[in-house]
């Protein structure tokens, strides 16, 4: 039925027939303008302390901790921020709703390169114009800073927390903790100092930790280099055969500046190896490269053969060559063995890998299974020391050319070719890294264990999706050990005594720890790097050293297992729930993993959830140098931050999140849906009071009872898809009850009874209990995503006993009783004789044979199954068809037209009578009545008389 108009009021004998009908008031009506209203509210629930509530109505349930991955203060949020504190706020607002005592605690990491890199381009670099004290001063100002405009931004977003007092890596007791942490890592055994190779950035100036390389392509100078073999003799009764012209093992390398270092050439113990005859314009020459390899090294060489073929003089296993010494290409002094690994292989290259155990991974592994040299003969900087064996005092890429230009003039470049790789590169500069043997401290992955446990526990985790188990599983099982020691000024400090002549840490080094974390507590970092050794050390300061490096900061940030879930009380570890974007399975999920085995031999989380990164519409990273960029000011602007939260959680986010201004609309589009149907279901609940009002489930007219069943199945999938985190799922589930149970169905047929009945009537009474229900429990599925919406309209639902929908639970919807209650069953069939109907009417008014549905007769001819679901509804079926006149027949198949439905044949024809100018029904009694003579009689007694009776199950 369409809303009574102002054009169809129609007065009779001096009645306004319009003044009796039940329309909604508009006071009840919610207001537009959501956006600009949500900072109002905002300010109003802070004032409030709104978080407070929510902990108080929880004080004693079951906890459910969902930890904060730390974002870096330092500049504005983007749409990536935001989907990330979003998803994480659905999820404590739905477990609220659930029962759980679920406290959020934000935080942020504080300490590091970038912060420093921001101070310095104000004040300069440490030493030059400003002291180290008032550097890190400056650094912890810009950082609060940082946090101030964040907490806004997220604030603003309707993420509820305890935002007065978040976690901060740089508060003093978090940093104290901190240092804590390292302490029982060390007392468990992890860490040990050494000369390792690390990922180090010529632009930081200090090492990095695996999560803060990422892979880009770089174009490197490829050579293959001959290492001579120095003893043919040798040789020769290795291969079993004689060899009387020089013999070169060929190395293939991207690097040729790490040459100088070069300590063994590795061969691959099992794999075959030819050594093969070649002749060159000055001679001939002998090769030794893997099997596999002749023909394409050979090919790069650019050596032809009369029979295409290089001549084999012998072909072996690499294991025969081991520690056969070769020839430096470069050092004349200096000669290198022939080692073993299994890290060498033959899919390209030469099979045989040049070995820097100073600038390798792989090479430090091998080299120390053969004792070798870990020669670093490079500076921070990237300029060869002045203890180089050659090229001291030039820059490593300058001295590249001269390398190879040298290679080339003693013989020894076999090829050399641009190539385009993926090489690491620092995450902050973008600039290609090296590796660099440096002294640092490391958390050992083997010395006791630590992989081969963090490998179990991460059994124990339910990763979502599963394939983040597969994951980090890789990466666990792959990483070298982690260097936490970084060479700068703003980081919460290692304070290690370490001896001066032996280089070992002083024997009461975690006492020490705790004495140094004590003072840390009461004055931070400074009061490590300002101490005076003495003070702890007394008579033994003299013999050792303070240690001034600073942690790394994944190492803050996974510590917060410590330092913030186990030292809060409203919180506890292991966390719930870990989640952050797919990224962070090299980053935070890893060094937490990692540290809280150390220290507590246990996951730090059960859960552990990852999200995709936000995309444009063709899957690129959304850029303000692509011209894709959206600033998340302007969604905000366009949705408020409610259209944005609906973006979020429609999304598949476990995939990649596209967004564009397309998508926004849609987005936008369900909310107006979704609003319009809460703002529906509001207004006609005026006047209805639930304490007198309330009609017990059994009175309920059987549409009303069946309203209320379809939404305990819809709440109970919602909850089920809340409880998964399969938010997208509950936004279908939402829109879809608004789409098609009520504005498709529902909605429409109580129109009638809602503005026609009198007022306090059953007829009216029913189909309000209904809406009554249907609020309290729409409501509260949405809150946790429509978050300003829902607490808008939460205090306008009548009688409302809470005041903010964010402490109350999941709403208790009545069940359905009776014994003439109709079945979901029997209303999934009434709702297909429904959808018949009106193909029908349809059809019926294209022909010009009826206008609207109100002013058809239908005739349904339904066999013996359809039929006695039909009659069920009575005169209600006229109603629910949304018709003037129903009748009802035993099936004929010689009558009516034959649809869609089985054992349904349907007639659509003129409805008998005239149109009742207040319910615009067509009725054959309109006009019966004098006093009302363009009325209907049910309209009269709706309006003069005690008010219509209407059946109910």
């Amino acid at each position: 039925m369409t809303n009574p108009t102002k054009d169809s009021s129609q007065t009779t004998e001096g009645v306004d027939y319009k003044s009796t009908l039940n329309l909604p008031d508009t006071a009840f009506a919610m207001k537009a303008n959501l956006a600009t209203r949500e900072a109002q509210w905002l300010g109003e629930w802070q004032a409030d302390g709104l978080y407070q509530h929510i902990r108080a109505a929880r004080a004693g349930q079951t906890k459910y901790i969902l930890h904060d991955g730390p974002p870096y203060a330092n500049g504005s949020i983007h749409l990536g921020h935001a989907v990330n504190k979003v998803l994480k706020d659905i999820i404590v607002k739905s477990r609220i709703l659930s029962g759980f005592d679920a406290p959020y605690v934000p935080g942020w990491d504080c300490h590091g390169l970038p912060i420093e890199l921001k101070v310095e381009e104000k004040v300069g670099k440490v030493g030059d114009k400003v002291d180290a004290r008032t550097f890190r001063k400056l650094c912890r100002d810009y950082a609060a800073s940082q946090v101030a405009i964040q907490r806004k931004d997220f604030e603003r977003l309707g993420v509820l927390g305890d935002w007065d007092n978040p976690y901060l890596t740089m508060n003093f007791k978090q940093e104290a903790d901190i240092v804590r942490a390292l302490g029982k890592i060390v007392a468990a055994g992890h860490v040990q100092a050494g000369l390792k190779p690390v990922n180090w950035c010529l632009d930081c100036g200090s090492a990095l930790a695996e999560a803060e390389v990422e892979y880009e392509n770089k174009k490197s100078d490829a050579i293959d280099v001959g290492f001579g073999v120095v003893d043919l003799a040798d040789l020769s009764q290795r291969v079993g055969v004689t060899v009387d012209v020089p013999t070169d093992i060929v190395i293939w390398t991207t690097t040729p500046w790490t040459l100088p270092a070069n300590q063994a050439v590795a061969l691959h113990p099992d794999i075959d190896y030819q050594l093969v005859k070649v002749t060159h314009d000055t001679g001939e020459q002998a090769l030794i490269l893997a099997s596999e390899l002749v023909a394409s090294a050979c090919e790069r060489y650019k050596l032809g053969f009369s029979s295409n073929q290089p001549q084999v003089l012998a072909e072996f296993k690499g294991a025969v060559l081991e520690k056969l010494l070769l020839q430096h290409p470069l050092i004349a002094e200096r000669q290198v063995p022939v080692i073993l690994g299994e890290h060498v292989t033959a899919a390209s290259g030469t099979g045989a890998v040049h070995t820097a155990p100073g600038h390798g991974v792989d090479d430090y592994k091998v080299g120390l299974q053969y004792n070798l040299a870990v020669d670093n003969p490079v500076g921070s900087n990237g300029v060869y020391l002045p203890t180089a064996p050659i090229f001291a005092g030039q820059h490593i890429y300058k001295a590249n050319p001269q390398i190879i230009d040298n290679l080339k003039t003693m013989g020894k470049l076999m090829a050399h070719q641009p190539i385009q790789h993926s090489y690491p590169h620092c995450w902050r500069h973008k600039t290609p890294i090296i590796f660099r043997a440096t002294p640092q401290w490391f958390i050992s992955m083997e010395q006791r264990g630590l992989r081969e446990q963090a490998m179990a526990a991460i059994q124990d985790v339910q990763w979502i999706p599963d394939w983040g188990k597969n994951r980090i599983e890789a990466m666990v099982d792959g990483r070298p050990d982690w260097c936490i020691s970084r060479q700068r000024t703003w980081g919460v400090p290692i304070p290690f005594f370490v001896h001066k002549d032996t280089n070992e840490l002083h024997p009461r080094t975690i006492e020490l720890i705790e004495q140094v974390a004590q003072l840390i507590e009461k004055d931070g970092i400074d009061a490590w790097f300002e101490l005076d050794k003495t003070t702890l050390l007394g008579s033994d300061s003299d013999q050792y050293n303070a240690i001034k490096d600073t942690l790394d900061v994944w190492f803050d940030s996974g510590t917060t297992h410590y330092a913030v879930l186990e030292q809060r009380a409203d919180l506890q570890a292991p966390a719930d729930l870990y989640l952050e974007g797919s990224d962070q399975h090299r980053g935070w999920f890893q060094s937490s993993l990692l540290t809280s085995i150390a220290i507590n031999q246990r996951a730090p989380f059960k859960n552990v959830l990852t999200h995709g990164f936000t995309v444009d519409e063709n899957g690129r990273k959304l850029s303000k140098s692509l011209g894709n960029y959206i600033p998340l000011e302007d969604i905000i602007k366009q949705l408020g931050a409610d259209g944005l939260r609906l973006y979020v959680a429609s999304s598949d986010y476990r995939y990649e999140i596209a967004a564009s201004k397309e998508i926004f609309n849609r987005v936008s589009d369900s909310y107006r849906r979704i609003r319009n149907t809460l703002r529906f279901l509001l207004a006609n609940l005026n006047g209805f009071k639930p304490s007198t009002d309330l009609v017990p489930m059994d009175q309920l007219i059987a549409l009303d009872q069946y309203i209320i069943q379809r939404a305990s199945e819809v709440q109970n999938s919602i909850i089920a898809a809340y409880n998964d985190m399969n938010f997208h799922v509950v936004c279908s589930q939402l829109t879809g009850f608004c789409i098609n149970d009520l504005g498709g169905f529902y909605l429409d047929i109580i129109k009638d009874r809602q503005y026609t009945t009198k007022t306090d009537s059953h007829a009216r009474r029913s189909a309000q209990t209904a809406l009554y229900h249907l609020v309290q429990a729409f409501v509260r599925w949405m809150s946790p995503i429509l978050s300003f919406t829902a607490q808008e309209a939460w205090p306008l639902i009548p009688e409302q006993s809470e005041k903010y929908v964010f402490t109350a639970e999941w709403y208790d919807l009545p069940q359905a009783t009776g014994a003439n209650l109709i079945s979901s069953e029997n209303w999934q069939a009434l709702l297909s004789v429904k959808s018949a109907v009106n193909k029908q009417i349809e059809a019926a008014r294209n022909a010009k044979l009826v206008g609207s549905n109100l002013s058809a007769q239908v005739d349904l001819w339904a066999d013996d199954t359809l039929y006695p679901i039909l009659n069920q509804l009575g005169n209600e079926l006229r109603f629910v068809l949304i018709t003037s006149q129903v009748n009802l027949h035993s099936f004929d198949k010689n009558q009516g037209e034959a649809t869609e439905v089985e054992g349904l044949h349907v007639k659509i024809s003129p409805a008998a009578g005239t149109k009742c100018a207040r319910c615009w029904h067509v009725l054959p009694d309109v006009g019966s009545h004098a006093e009302h003579s363009t009325i209907c009689g049910r309209c009269i007694i709706n309006v003069a008389g005690q008010g219509e009776e209407r059946q109910y199950a």
